[in-house]
């Protein structure tokens, strides 16, 4: 999707009981964002270019619309379901980050050689992370491609170096003797399963909660009575949510 921008958010967790496939794939042909007093819809091919619902009015291109009182209404709820789901997004794009740094990271520095500068590897990459976040993911816009690009671009630049480190601290710990280092690596599955589980477990309930909204949000786009000068209805975007196990 450009503009409420998830082309398409999936999130697999396997690795603990009861784990579900969560996919939620929602196409829009609008560039989506939030300011304090409006939601706006924009795109540069066909029309309408330009939607904007301000405190239950709807502006089209260049004119406000005459609404039902019904769909005043449903553009009051939109605006404020629209909002509510953008915090649910900026929730998950930072766990998703957690889960790639945090836990993993500490996992990763309890192995290494030489944990400090595996630490100080991981902040540098997590610190242009976090600068990329700061673009993709806000209250007003969650960009679901820029964000996988970005947690997949840093943990790709610094997991050679991590493995290096894990690797280095595994043949120290065995040309000296360290079974307590050894046996750590050993459990090293399971430790890192102990720390992503109940992380995920918390990311997994946020996608769901998000696919709600989005399925809320489309639902609403769907029952407006309003019609396009051309007797089109005013398609926003449209939601399909998938859950199995």
């Amino acid at each position: 999707m450009r503009g409420m921008v998830f082309a398409s958010v999936l999130l697999l967790f396997a690795g603990h009981a009861g784990a579900k496939e969560i996919s939620c794939d929602v196409d829009s042909d609008y560039d989506f964002h939030i300011t304090p007093k409006s939601v706006i819809f924009t795109r540069e091919s066909d029309t309408p270019k330009a939607i904007v619902m301000r405190e239950g009015r709807l502006f089209i291109d260049d004119q406000w619309v005459t609404l039902t009182a019904a769909d005043s209404k449903r553009i009051r709820d939109y605006e404020r379901d629209a909002r509510a789901t953008m915090v649910v997004a900026q929730q998950i794009g930072h766990d998703a980050a957690e889960i790639a740094f945090v836990t993993l990271g500490e996992v990763a520095a309890g192995f290494s050689s030489d944990p400090k500068e595996t630490r100080a590897k991981l902040g540098k990459a997590r610190a242009q992370l976090d600068a990329r976040l700061s673009r993709s993911v806000t209250p007003t816009r969650f960009n679901g491609h820029d964000l996988g690009q970005g947690i997949g671009s840093a943990v790709s630049d610094v997991l050679p170096s991590l493995i290096g480190d894990i690797v280095g601290g595994a043949v120290r710990a065995a040309l000296s003797g360290d079974t307590m280092r050894l046996q750590r690596m050993e459990n090293m599955d399971k430790d890192i399963e102990a720390r992503v589980e109940p992380r995920a477990r918390a990311l997994e309930r946020r996608a769901e909660t998000l696919c709600q909204r989005m399925e809320a949000l489309d639902a609403i786009d769907d029952a407006l009575e309003y019609r396009l000068p051309n007797g089109q209805r005013l398609e926003l975007l449209e939601a399909k949510v998938n859950r199995h196990k």
